[in-house]
């Protein structure tokens, strides 16, 4: 459970955050690109300017997660939730 955490700027290349709680963290700038993070709770997320790029986030719930500038090339996007009005191009 990584709820509240400040993981600004954090280096997550490949980690496996398969279904987990990341409610309300801080992840901008973070460099997720590789990571599998399907079925986790995003919500309230701050993923600004992080790197998603070929990331799995398969039933992912980033509904109300902060995406600006958020980088999701050859990320999987299947059945992710993502914020209403969201222009992340599955």
């Amino acid at each position: 459970d990584f709820t509240d955490a400040n993981l600004c700027s954090s280096n997550l290349t490949l980690a496996d955050l398969t279904d987990a709680v990341l409610s309300r963290c801080n992840l901008s700038d973070a460099d997720l690109s590789g990571a599998t993070m399907s079925g986790a709770t995003c919500s309230g997320s701050d993923f600004s300017n992080a790197d998603l790029s070929d990331a799995q986030l398969r039933d992912a719930d980033l509904s109300t997660a902060k995406l600006l500038g958020a980088n999701f090339t050859d990320a999987n996007l299947s059945r992710t939730a993502l914020p209403p009005g969201s222009r992340v191009s599955r």
